[in-house]
């Protein structure tokens, strides 16, 4: 009987602390509810829009410092954005250390609450119900098409929202390190804490998914944030921004936390050399990041440096018949996406002898039917496979390069050169490129393209495969395709880059693992909980285990100033490390050394 009343109270006490618990939950996810806010979409995205075609598209506007923002696909002007002063960024960041005080107490509860009401706006208005604005928006300033718009653009980021909200509280929280043998009586902890306010710099590529990106992170580890987007998608840069800063002020909270920003390259050294920054992102090329380098080095601020890549995709003789179109539809997405314009982009595909000959048959005709074009035209939205290029700048370079490769025993299967398209004369194309039997010493194969290229080499070995791989300066991702598990394993231990995705292309950034690269790739990491703690201040803390009964103290020997023989306190600080480090026999000495046996 007594056994069983026991029973009893064991089951009411789990059932009671059962309901305290889902209480708890509700009131915390409660106190988290998304606010319903909204944002009005530009004009621009009207049906109705239609800009006017400029004759000679270009950001610089004569006699002007303004910036001329335009749709790289048909040339048509977006209007013109007025540049940031160094009394602009001087304000800018002004607002956001000062609304970073308030927001620097803020639980992680509360910030949770602000990244749900942006996936609530992004996830289910813009996503599910008005994705086309985004898309949209991303569509017109960078001129990529609506589906890389969704898989690069809008994808990424709820899936970095997702996760932040899921996991970003466990990478923050206090962390217990170990102890040792000497030091057992403390207990080591190591706490992540907020900046102050911190900077990005990103690249024109993704304008939604780069400018959201860093804002997610810096906010939620408690940070104020700059975020300077590119000139040539200063536009939408605005736009985007307002969807995070409605959501801060939807939740009662200073949206001057976050504060956009546009400038030229003469004006940015202000920013990245400015003492008010306390971390700073950037994204893109290896030229400007020399500057930005030397820049932040003045105001010794730490750096976070994405560069690109020329990303290989290693394709082993393994890969099953059975999965052969699966693989090469993969590197098509992998070369073409965003016109190629992709730091993770596959820019060089090398394939084994046995494998080599099927894609070059299976390939051809593809990219020769791939369409290059402008989504956002209604009548030619659904024959639109590959988007513009942001600018016709490097076209010659391009050029250049292909025939250089052509020269060099490289044969060119399609495309090659720039494209005048018929119903946008005024856009940027480039028509989509196959490149055959490219070898390693040729330029092309050295150099980022940026571009709808796709270039096929030859190895005669995994070993030479990776060789190949391996021999460019740059380090950023990679991917291999096979079946032989140990050779899978061999390619994703000895390539040398920062991410391997194994049969799968870019699949690290779609679960926010830690992204960067090595060599001229850049260093340090964002995305997953490297990334969240980079923008965060690192401490050490110390503490006593049991405070009342145990606490360092200098035994006599070792005050200062010295009472005794020097010898003295030699035999009991060398003692010290002997106990501490020693075998037991040496422990034994140890102790004896400090006793003063």
């Amino acid at each position: 009987m007594d056994q069983l009343q026991g029973l009893e109270l064991y089951v009411a006490g789990i059932v009671s602390i059962s309901a305290l618990l889902l209480v708890l939950y509700f009131v915390r996810t409660d106190l988290e509810v998304p606010v319903p806010y909204q944002v009005s979409p530009p004009e621009e995205c009207s049906p109705q829009w239609k800009g006017e075609i400029l004759e000679n598209p270009s950001l610089k506007v004569p006699n002007s410092s303004a910036i001329q923002c335009y749709c790289p696909a048909t040339g048509a002007s977006l209007g013109q954005v007025i540049p940031s002063t160094p009394t602009d960024i001087d304000g800018a960041i002004a607002q956001a250390r000062e609304a970073h005080i308030e927001w620097a107490k803020t639980t992680f509860s509360q910030r949770r609450r602000v990244l749900k009401t942006m996936l609530k706006c992004v996830a289910q208005r813009f996503v599910l119900e008005n994705q086309n604005t985004i898309a949209h928006v991303a569509c017109l300033d960078s001129g990529k098409t609506r589906i890389d718009a969704s898989f690069g653009e809008i994808l990424i980021t709820a899936e970095k929202l997702k996760w932040t909200i899921d996991h970003g509280e466990n990478a923050l929280k206090p962390e217990r390190r170990p102890t040792n043998f000497l030091m057992k009586y403390k207990v080591n902890e190591v706490t992540w804490e907020p900046l102050g306010v911190v900077a990005a710099c990103v690249s024109w590529n993704y304008p939604f998914h780069n400018l959201i990106g860093p804002i997610i992170s810096s906010i939620f580890a408690g940070n104020g944030i700059i975020v300077k987007g590119s000139e040539a998608t200063a536009w939408s840069s605005t736009y985007f921004t307002s969807i995070a800063k409605a959501a801060l002020h939807a939740c009662g909270h200073s949206p001057a936390l976050i504060q956009s920003i546009s400038c030229w390259p003469s004006v940015a050294d202000h920013l990245t050399s400015h003492p008010g920054i306390a971390h700073l992102t950037f994204i893109g090329s290896r030229p400007v990041a020399h500057a930005v380098c030397a820049s932040a080095a003045r105001s010794l601020t730490p750096l976070c440096v994405e560069l690109g890549g020329k990303d290989a995709a290693i394709i082993l003789d393994d890969v099953p018949d059975s999965d052969f179109r699966r693989v090469a539809s993969i590197l098509l997405r992998g070369a073409f996406q965003s016109a190629g314009q992709n730091c993770i982009g596959i820019e060089r595909v090398v394939a084994l002898p046995r494998v080599y000959a099927k894609l070059v048959d299976h390939l051809t005709p593809l990219i020769r039917a791939l369409r290059p074009g402008s989504a956002l035209d209604a009548g030619l939205d659904t024959l639109v496979d590959v988007g513009a290029s942001i600018s016709e700048a490097g076209f010659g370079r391009l050029e250049e390069l292909i025939q250089d490769a052509v020269a060099s025993g490289a044969r060119l299967l399609a495309g090659g050169s720039r494209y005048t398209h018929p119903e946008y004369p005024r856009g940027h194309y480039f028509t989509p490129t196959l490149l055959v039997d490219v070898t390693p010493s040729m330029r092309i194969a050295r150099t980022e393209l940026f571009a709808p290229v796709f270039l096929l080499m030859r190895a005669n070995s995994v070993t030479d495969a990776i060789a190949i791989a391996n021999g460019t300066e740059y380090g950023l991702g990679a991917s291999v395709f096979g079946k032989s598990t140990s050779d899978l394993d061999r390619v994703a231990r000895e390539v040398q880059a920062g991410m391997v995705s194994v049969n799968d292309f870019g699949v690290y950034y779609a679960v926010q693992l830690p992204f960067g690269g090595v060599k001229g790739s850049g260093y340090g990491r964002f995305a997953g909980e490297e990334g969240l703690r980079s923008v965060c201040s690192t401490k050490a803390i110390c503490r006593d285990r049991w405070p009342a009964l145990v606490k360092t103290a200098i035994p006599p020997p070792l005050e200062l100033p010295f009472k005794g023989a020097e010898q003295r306190a030699w035999e009991m600080a060398s003692g010290v490390v002997k106990l501490g480090y020693g075998d037991l026999r040496m422990k034994v000495r140890g102790l004896r050394g400090i006793l003063g046996i």
